[in-house]
């Protein structure tokens, strides 16, 4: 299991990555590629769809079946969050946020 399927899992009930796969048409490593585009692209100004599809060489119809599969832009908007919070987390997230501390000016 992924770290995507446990996000996903709290996102959006019983998805995960090779269901998605499934129901989209993608390879598994496509899918995983898309969900992290559209999460990382999620807090950015512009539209997400379009962020990840520049990001990921998908096409935007694709990654807005992904996005409506997960449950939506509310959806989308709670993974990004969680993915930040776990990109965050451990001794990589303490001494990012004590380099960041330093770096203010």
């Amino acid at each position: 299991m992924s770290i995507f399927d446990g996000l996903l899992g709290q996102v959006a009930g019983n998805m995960d990555i090779a269901n998605l796969a499934a129901k989209v048409g993608l390879s598994q490593e496509q899918v995983e590629q898309a969900v992290q585009a559209l999460g990382t692209a999620h807090p950015q100004p512009g539209d997400t769809v379009e962020l990840a599809a520049e990001n990921t060489g998908l096409s935007g119809h694709v990654l807005q079946q992904i996005v409506d599969h997960i449950g939506g832009e509310g959806a989308l908007g709670r993974f990004a969050s969680l993915m930040g919070e776990q990109q965050e987390g451990g001794l990589g997230g303490v001494l990012g946020s004590l380099g960041s501390m330093f770096n203010k000016g």
